[in-house]
């Protein structure tokens, strides 16, 4: 009778062996993500236990909030990758770039912080997407970037407009899931987006976007999806960076 009965999954033991992280926050003083070196050492350390191997650090760059400069993400990396005897091949740094009224005018004026290659990730306001989205989605493209959109699942105002989606989709998007989307941590409706977008296979990559100590306590938690295979697929997908 007890056949029935699952054992439900937990996110840290899905995570493969060698994976890479394109998604964190673990670089310390520039942004809402390390304060500190040993905080940028816990997490590393920390990540490395669930099976994470090599990671591109992705401090904002959102105007007026965490402004920071080309020059300044990679002088703070070159520092902590001193400080932490890391090489090039274990830690490498981008950016998450938001999208918003004066992102056109940086794409005329700096070669913007890539994932690999042309591969950069870029997000949006949580209140409300830019109105010129596709202008700079177009624009992106025609100067040979492939965006990476992170975490579309915790855009909720798409959360009945699936639609959106798929147009983002058919202009050349591609999505990163966040892995503690898998478990609930930003609530049960961004869950749900986030299971149907894996049923639709619309995932390109996956991100921890680790910021603190709680996002790695998450790691523990048991996962709410219904399409664990498809998540399991996704999160292959992020040899790709390897």
């Amino acid at each position: 009778m007890f056949g029935f009965f699952k054992k439900k999954k937990i996110l840290e033991d899905i995570i493969p062996d060698g994976l890479v992280d394109i998604h964190s926050h673990i670089l310390y003083g520039l942004d809402d993500g390390a304060k500190s070196l040993k905080e940028t050492q816990d997490l590393i350390s920390d990540l490395k236990s669930f099976g994470f191997s090599k990671f591109i650090a992705t401090p904002h760059t959102t105007p007026l909030v965490w402004d920071n400069t080309k020059e300044g993400i990679l002088n703070q990396y070159e520092k902590v990758k001193n400080e932490l005897d890391f090489t090039d091949k274990n830690l490498r740094v981008a950016s998450e770039y938001l999208m918003d009224d004066s992102f056109l005018k940086r794409l005329e004026t700096e070669k913007l912080l890539t994932l690999k290659d042309h591969f950069v990730l870029v997000e949006m306001s949580y209140l409300n997407p830019p109105i010129n989205l596709y202008e700079i989605i177009l624009e992106l493209n025609s100067q040979g970037y492939k965006p990476v959109l992170a975490h579309p699942e915790r855009y909720n105002f798409y959360k009945n407009d699936y639609e959106s989606f798929k147009r983002l989709k058919k202009a050349g998007c591609l999505f990163q899931m966040n892995l503690l989307s898998s478990v609930g941590y930003y609530g049960s409706s961004v869950t749900e987006i986030a299971d149907y977008l894996l049923k639709e296979k619309m995932y390109d990559f996956v991100g921890s976007d680790v910021h603190h100590q709680k996002h790695i306590q998450a790691f523990s938690a048991e996962i709410k999806l219904k399409h664990i295979n498809e998540f399991e697929y996704v999160i292959e997908k992020n040899n790709f960076f390897a």
